[in-house]
């Protein structure tokens, strides 16, 4: 049986939800693809945060069910696709998407539209993409007020969106606003949305990311703690313990069941 990546990409169960399988390049290409195709698609940038969230909450997991790709950003994520039998795979960042699409869009004719976060934010992000990309194509940048959209509003933003024939809408609402949202457009926005809630501020310069031996190790979320201390303390003291406590409990298990040939 021959399986059409494009359609269904590989992926690995990760405390009960899928996690796209494929390199880095492998999955900004596909991503590409679609947008030169308007497909309406949702790409779910996933961390520990966002599996635990989907493990206590069924409503979410389905979110995360129906996302087109569900990429591997957190290193923790990474180890558990090796473990899995994932010999290949690499770390699929917001960060490192936001910027790798960015400039192969500008090199391929597909323009992006910026959704979500504070206009500051936006404003701050449009001038270093000016320096970074001088070709890149924006189609729009436009913020969201943090309360719900009235149907008006929301049909106008989707009337703006696909008006501005952007191939690519990324979006800034935060986990896990961002990705019911994109659940709940997909079929009305014709473009691939991507949730990079979190990238968007450190593209513009307010946070810092970590190095990247901090980032190979692992140690990326105490980095991210330290800047932002009342906001994630306790995001991480309520999910790190029980990431660590479901992923071991699923590699413990895979290893006692047989392999295939036996």
């Amino acid at each position: 049986m021959i399986i059409d990546l494009e359609k269904c990409p590989p992926s690995r169960y990760i405390v009960g939800s899928p996690v796209t399988a494929m390199p880095f390049e492998s999955q900004i290409a596909l991503m590409l693809k679609w947008a030169k195709e308007r497909h309406s698609k949702a790409v779910c940038i996933a961390n520990v945060h966002m599996l635990v969230e989907a493990y206590q909450k069924p409503d979410f997991a389905a979110v995360l069910h129906s996302a087109d790709l569900v990429t591997p950003d957190g290193m923790p994520l990474v180890w558990m696709l090796k473990m899995l039998g994932v010999t290949n795979q690499d770390r699929v960042a917001g960060l490192d998407v936001l910027a790798s699409l960015c400039r192969k869009a500008s090199l391929e004719g597909v323009s992006i539209f910026f959704l979500g976060s504070q206009q500051s934010i936006l404003d701050a992000m449009r001038v270093r993409l000016e320096q970074e990309f001088s070709n890149l194509v924006i189609a729009g940048m436009e913020p969201l007020p943090f309360r719900p959209l009235t149907s008006e509003e929301d049909n106008a933003i989707i009337q703006k969106v696909n008006d501005s024939g952007a191939g690519i809408v990324l979006v800034a609402l935060g986990c896990p606003k961002q990705e019911t949202w994109m659940l709940q457009h997909k079929g009305k926005i014709n473009s691939v949305m991507v949730g990079l809630g979190g990238a968007f501020p450190v593209y513009a310069g307010i946070h810092k990311r970590a190095p990247s031996i901090v980032r190979s190790m692992g140690f990326e979320w105490l980095y991210r703690l330290g800047q932002e201390p009342k906001r994630l303390w306790e995001r991480y003291r309520s999910t790190i313990p029980i990431f660590i406590y479901l992923a071991c409990k699923q590699l413990i298990t895979s290893s006692r069941q047989p392999s295939p040939s036996s």
